[in-house]
């Protein structure tokens, strides 16, 4: 039996998350995060002090990775039991996760973990290979972007919110760094899939990206 996958891929700040959980929860579809699980590794490497270097002992810990979702309003991520849904966020996580995505063995362990997410009714998988290598075969696929500037502040908004320090200037020179990161890394580098739909959310609500991407699925 035919089961859909919608994926939607872009750079970090691009608003993919929020779309991509209001989508799955209008068609009423599973839910694949796939930039909180390498967070999510990201922060039990952090737990088990392995050096990045030690890529055979990241390995293993990717093996061991005991992960639950719960996809309400907010997506909340469990790590053996711990909600490490605040630590998700951080910049050095993402920092973190950013370089252990560029290791293949890495991928290899937790391309399988993210394969295992489609089922019926279907899916929509959010990260930054998703249509390129993930899921390929998919019926529907996204590139959802945005200026560095703007995500930047999308970025500095929500920290100042959750009442984190942050500096915007900082920010951005981040974001246009792991972007660099991403982009050049020999493994499953972020790039737009060529049946993709390109969406630049720069100056569009998250109520329009949504409208757009469901007339694809339409």
């Amino acid at each position: 039996m035919l089961i859909p996958v919608l994926t939607i891929d872009g750079p970090s700040g691009a608003g993919k998350g929020t779309v991509s959980r209001l989508i799955a929860k209008k068609l009423g579809w599973h839910y694949l995060d796939s930039g909180s699980i390498y967070r999510s590794l990201a922060i039990a490497v952090q737990k088990a002090s392995v050096g990045l270097e030690a890529v055979d002992e990241i390995v293993k810990v990717a093996q061991d990775l005991v992960l639950e979702f719960e996809c309400g309003d907010e997506l909340v991520v469990k790590l053996d039991g711990e909600d490490i849904t605040s630590q998700l966020g951080l910049e050095q996580t993402g920092g973190i996760a950013s370089q252990i995505a560029a290791l293949p063995a890495v991928r290899q362990v937790l391309l399988k973990k993210q394969q295992d997410f489609k089922q019926l009714p279907g899916l929509v998988a959010d990260g930054r290979d998703m249509g390129t290598v993930v899921f390929p075969d998919a019926e529907n696929k996204v590139f959802l972007t945005a200026s560095a500037e703007k995500r930047a502040q999308r970025r500095y908004k929500q920290l100042i919110e959750k009442e984190i320090d942050a500096n915007l200037v900082q920010i951005i020179y981040e974001i246009e760094a792991r972007d660099r990161r991403d982009m050049e890394r020999a493994t499953a580098p972020l790039a737009m899939a060529s049946d993709a739909l390109y969406i630049d959310s720069s100056d569009m609500t998250i109520d329009a990206v949504v409208e757009e991407v469901l007339n694809l699925i339409r």
